[in-house]
């Protein structure tokens, strides 16, 4: 494997793992130094017979990691629980052999960052009796080839399910990240220099495949933004990431490719805008995705107020393809809820406060006739109603309708006033600095986390008068 990544990891919010060998028979397989995840989802996989000089186990790493890079293997079961038990802000799927899955998923099954469990092993028949009860698990498998089809369908939905949602009047920081948005948008950069920022940081990470990160090195300028957000690479996923998490890191090494995408999809809104029979009347998009529990009280508590999505918000015209995700997503863990977000446009309001949109079916990386269509980010809704859906397959599951609102709304300028006029002193870096600082310190103040400093080059660009940028950080 010289050619290959090490294959253990620990995340920012686990753990570090003994340094220990295959003999110890006691802690991970393949250890190596902690570093940074920069995408929602880890691998984990726990076997007592792993042999790490096996060239099936060798030939099984590498498939796997064309689909999550980032694995962890273990030989001992409580090490492999210690380490689960550790991680806070990524979601786990775990592979695990039938006699050790037999004696620890039941009792971690529930735990809310284990997403998804394969049994790897032999004989099937052996362990199915246990492993249908268990909703997590997706199946008894006998070779690595299902495991994978599978965990790609999982990543994916894991992904859709993971991208923020703000409710103003709850998450203090609702307005920050509109502007936020503003002040990315406004920045200037020199885009050979921050795709090569990217690619360096992504390498000194070591938690993407250096196949991705060349095509990215190489192909860039040969593609759209929006084929390479669509693509199956790491963009999407660090980019939902970084959003999700206020990650100071990724949204500055990310600016450029916030402007990009935001440019193509105004783009071709006004492109299709010429010809399209949405561009007058108003029409309707679906978006079906799981939603924690959390957020799901959240969004019953802002009922009739505002909610953001803070990335870029891919929807769709069909209804059922939507139900599909969203049906999915209530069904295989018990601390979310299935959303069907049923979304009524207004192409007047798009026009009037610049909210562009556009259909990327032919322009993403799968072409397809169902319309994709998909917003900038942190487009803003108001949540009109809220109603279960009666379902032969769960019991959580839930229709939500939201409106479109124009950014000329009353209730959004008498928020943005003061904080307008707070920042009306400074721009570009400067201004982005000041925000990325009230973003890392509430979230430091709320999760009394450590952070570290961040990329020195940005901070200097950021700093303005008498703000200190060591706050300035990542967790």
């Amino acid at each position: 494997m010289s050619q290959q990544k090490s294959t253990t990891t620990a995340t920012s919010n686990a753990a570090a793992m003994p340094t220990t060998t295959m003999n110890n028979l006691a802690t991970a397989v393949l250890p190596r130094p902690v570093r940074r995840v920069l995408q929602n989802f880890l691998l984990v996989w726990l076997d007592a017979n792993f042999n790490e000089s096996n060239e099936d186990f060798k030939r099984s790493l590498q498939q796997l990691r064309r689909i999550v890079v980032s694995i962890t293997a273990f030989t001992d079961a409580q090490e492999c629980i210690n380490f689960l038990s550790e991680i806070k802000t990524e979601k786990v799927f775990m592979i695990v052999s039938g006699t050790l899955g037999w004696q620890i998923v039941p009792d971690i099954a529930a735990w809310p960052q284990l997403e998804s469990i394969y049994v790897f092993y032999d004989n099937q028949v052996v362990h199915e009796q246990w492993a249908r009860t268990i909703p997590k698990v997706k199946g008894v498998h006998t070779s690595i080839e299902p495991i994978c089809e599978a965990l790609q369908i999982d990543r994916e939905n894991c992904d859709r399910a993971m991208i923020s949602i703000s409710f103003n009047g709850i998450d203090p920081l609702f307005m920050y990240t509109q502007l936020l948005k503003e002040t990315l948008l406004d920045i200037e950069d020199d885009d050979a220099k921050s795709i090569k920022e990217l690619t360096e940081y992504c390498r000194l990470q070591d938690d993407i495949d250096e196949g991705e990160i060349r095509k990215v090195e190489k192909e860039y300028r040969d593609h759209t933004p929006i084929w390479w957000y669509t693509a199956d690479t790491f963009i999407y996923s660090m980019l939902n990431r970084g959003l999700r998490l206020m990650d100071v890191d990724i949204i500055i090494k990310m600016g450029f490719f916030i402007r990009h995408l935001h440019q193509h999809i105004e783009k071709l809104y006004h492109e299709q805008q010429q010809s399209s029979t949405k561009a007058m009347a108003p029409f309707i998009v679906f978006r079906g995705q799981g939603l924690s529990l959390e957020n799901f009280d959240k969004m019953k508590q802002t009922k009739g107020g505002l909610m953001s999505f803070n990335n870029f918000l891919s929807t769709s015209e069909n209804r059922q393809v939507s139900l599909k995700f969203a049906r999915e997503g209530a069904s295989k863990n018990s601390n979310m809820v299935g959303i069907l977000f049923i979304m009524t446009i207004d192409p007047a309001i798009c026009s009037k406060s610049s909210i562009p949109y556009a259909d990327v079916s032919k322009d993403g990386y799968f072409k397809g006739d169902e319309a994709e269509i998909i917003f900038i980010t942190h487009t803003i809704f108001r949540i009109d109603r809220i109603k279960q859906i009666q379902d032969d397959y769960t019991d959580r599951l839930c229709e939500v309708e939201l409106t479109l609102v124009d950014n000329d709304n009353h209730e959004l300028n008498t928020l943005t006033a003061h904080l307008r006029e707070e920042l009306n002193w400074t721009t570009g870096w400067s201004r982005l600095g000041h925000i990325l600082i009230k973003l890392v310190l509430h979230k430091l103040a709320t999760t009394n986390q450590t952070i570290a400093t961040t990329n020195n080059e940005h901070l200097e660009k950021a700093k303005n008068k008498d703000y200190l940028l060591d706050p300035l950080t990542v967790l």
